[in-house]
């Protein structure tokens, strides 16, 4: 009898297809270029038939049929424990955030599914099946990751969209030090997405609901196990922020992301998370902690395939200044002048890419955070 993810339920063209099956496309080689599959997401929804994200756009399966709730159920449990299964299932479901790991297919995935008015659905996002090298992540200065990756204490912080790369950067960050730096890693992940073997660095993933209960829980617990450098997967509250403020700010090195696009949202973010009568002590205690800022988004490129642009912003002296005495309007000038310190706006970035032909002007309008820059930067070039 065939294992639920090889079980064939799903008709698409005459034919039934498995969850395995529609995973294979991950897989294709036809559709990868340097070996970076250009499908992104699986989507599987009752009473709708099979979606793919492609290039960062959503495509239907060719010939894919509506999803009956009892095949959508059937796909999506293949991809969960069935207790998760039963929680969705409950009178008031939960939703699941799990991993999901395709032996065979060599590919790791993160699911988050859910039930909506329809029924159940699910997203299943790949992950790449080797952590890109840092060199490789298309940074426009390789003194900004290099300077990153020897950090000793400090605040670094990913910002972008969900599904911007973001746990990527991280990854390959991570991945460089672990390679090259004799330190302990303590890292908060929901869900675990990419996994460290211990080369110079010694490693201790954990992974919120089966390890730790939440990120402050579990950043508490962090600074008592001798950390050098912890990753929290994202600062989505008050004391999480502050603890890991904290923790920068005593001698650790600390990743995280925000769902910000720039360094200037980052910061407001961060401050409007305290009190009024917080923020500024918020203030100093950021212009203290924070080193980076990397605003990223994923752009497509002409010949297809996708690549990050990004803001970079260091906290430099001057920098310092504005960020405790809350004058975050000059900071995209202080970007615009920073290039010797490794600084570059977005808009910047993007207008570098469309010099080089890696991608459109169109692109470069769509993705920036101000359209009108880009038009400037395009008509004075």
């Amino acid at each position: 009898m065939p294992s639920p993810l090889e079980e064939p339920v799903y008709p698409v063209a005459g034919k039934l297809l498995s969850l395995r099956d529609l995973l294979a496309a991950f897989n294709d080689p036809a559709h990868k270029i340097d070996d970076i599959s250009r499908f992104s997401d699986l989507h599987l929804k009752t009473g709708e038939p099979a979606f793919y994200r492609y290039d960062g756009d959503i495509v239907p399966l060719r010939d894919g049929t509506v999803m009956r709730p009892e095949v959508a159920e059937h796909l999506i449990g293949a991809l969960l424990t069935p207790e998760q299964l039963e929680l969705l299932r409950a009178p008031r479901p939960t939703d699941i955030d799990t991993g999901f790991a395709w032996v065979e297919g060599g590919l790791n995935f993160r699911i988050n599914a859910f039930r909506d008015r329809d029924g159940l659905a699910a997203v299943v996002r790949v992950l790449p099946h080797r952590i890109p090298p840092a060199e490789s992540l298309g940074l426009p200065d390789p003194r900004v990751w290099q300077d990153i990756c020897n950090l000793q204490q400090g605040l670094v912080i990913i910002a972008g969209n969900t599904g911007s790369g973001k746990s990527t950067t991280i990854a390959s960050l991570l991945q460089h030090i672990n390679a090259h730096r004799s330190v302990r890693v303590i890292t908060l992940e929901d869900p675990i997405e990419y996994t460290f073997g211990s080369s110079h660095a010694l490693f201790s993933q954990r992974e919120l609901g089966r390890h730790v209960s939440s990120f402050a829980a579990g950043l508490r617990s962090a600074l008592r196990e001798d950390p050098d450098i912890i990753f929290v997967g994202e600062m989505r509250d008050r004391e999480t922020t502050s603890l890991a403020l904290t923790a920068a700010e005593t001698g650790h090195l600390v990743f995280s992301t925000l769902h910000t696009k720039d360094a200037k949202g980052t910061i407001t973010r961060i401050v409007d998370m305290f009190p009024p009568e917080r923020t500024k002590e918020a203030t100093a205690q950021l212009s203290l902690s924070l080193s980076y800022v990397i605003g990223q988004k994923l752009v497509t490129r002409r010949t297809g395939g996708r690549r990050i642009a990004v803001e970079v912003f260091r906290n430099t002296t001057a920098v310092a200044n504005l960020v405790r005495t809350g004058a975050w309007h000059q900071l995209y000038t202080q970007i615009e002048t920073g290039q010797k310190d490794g600084m570059i706006t977005l808009e910047r970035h993007l207008h570098s890419l469309v010099l080089s032909g890696e991608i459109t002007p169109a692109e470069a309008r769509l993705n920036a955070n101000d359209p009108q820059i880009i038009d400037h930067l395009l008509q004075a070039s």
